[in-house]
């Protein structure tokens, strides 16, 4: 089974205040966050990390060792920090900036951040993060309008991976409920 997730940030304590997250420190959200991934994921499962899956993080080997699943990394604006600590081949499938492909039902097309336009906007989706559970920025009602561009953010996907039906069940709800008038 393929899993989506985005914005872990596992190790960066700063995150639990900037975006509400339940835990009381950083140590409780990288138990629990790895607690979450392995109640769901199998070592046969595939999981798309779509960027800044760990910051500051003290030992991403560690994190890494702990999470199943075969990993694909797509990269964030915040995994520059902590890659060159870590044998890459050990533990991720593929690394890319942007990954295009078909899951057998659907295209989908991967990126950090959040895309507008991409190739069969109309006929794919466009999974990203990046923006975690932010609906203040001007982007917001674009993205918002646009169903087919999915938030795989842990904060609106309940801090674990998720398959791509509960992505989508969870990113239009998201969007029903935070939608400017």
């Amino acid at each position: 089974m393929n899993f989506f997730i985005a914005d872990t940030h596992f190790g960066h304590a700063g995150i639990i205040h900037l975006c509400d997250r339940p835990f009381d420190s950083v140590d409780e959200m990288n138990y629990r966050m790895i607690e979450e991934w392995n109640k769901r994921v199998t070592w046969n499962d595939t999981v798309y990390i779509i960027g800044d899956l760990m910051y500051r993080c003290d030992d991403p080997h560690w994190i890494l060792w702990h999470l199943n699943g075969k990993k694909r990394l797509i990269l964030g604006n915040h995994d520059g920090s902590w890659l060159n600590k870590v044998d890459v081949a050990k533990h991720f499938l593929s690394v890319d900036s942007m990954l295009e492909f078909s899951d057998g039902k659907r295209g989908l097309t991967l990126c950090h951040y959040p895309l507008l336009s991409w190739k069969r906007d109309a006929k794919t989706y466009m999974i990203h993060g990046h923006i975690h559970n932010n609906t203040d920025a001007d982007y917001w009602p674009l993205i918002c309008k646009r169903d087919r561009l999915l938030n795989a953010g842990v904060e609106i996907n309940g801090y674990a991976p998720v398959s791509f039906d509960e992505l989508l069940e969870n990113n239009q709800r998201w969007k029903e409920t935070h939608t400017i008038q």
